[in-house]
């Protein structure tokens, strides 16, 4: 499965201390979210499938770490930041 965000252009990302504001353009919502959302819609850049995101968080391919990525990747795609095919 891949998995894409929309381009940087359609996010506006606020740093609030632990937490960080995500306005979607697209949607029109606002997302407060903790680590490690933001790092993952950075990673995904032009998209990628789990490996392709592990890589890019530095993070080593192991069985938790995907079992992780993907469950935080079905949270993300429950609130629209995020999309698989």
């Amino acid at each position: 499965m891949r998995y894409r965000a929309d381009p940087p252009a359609l996010l506006q990302i606020v740093p609030l201390d632990s937490l960080t504001a995500i306005y979607h353009r697209r949607s029109g919502q606002t997302h407060l979210v903790a680590e490690p959302v933001p790092e993952i819609l950075a990673a995904l850049g032009e998209g990628g499938d789990l490996t392709d995101i592990l890589a890019q968080l530095g993070l080593q391919d192991a069985p938790d770490a995907r079992e992780a990525l993907a469950a935080r990747l079905d949270e993300m795609i429950a609130t629209g930041l995020v999309t698989a095919s």
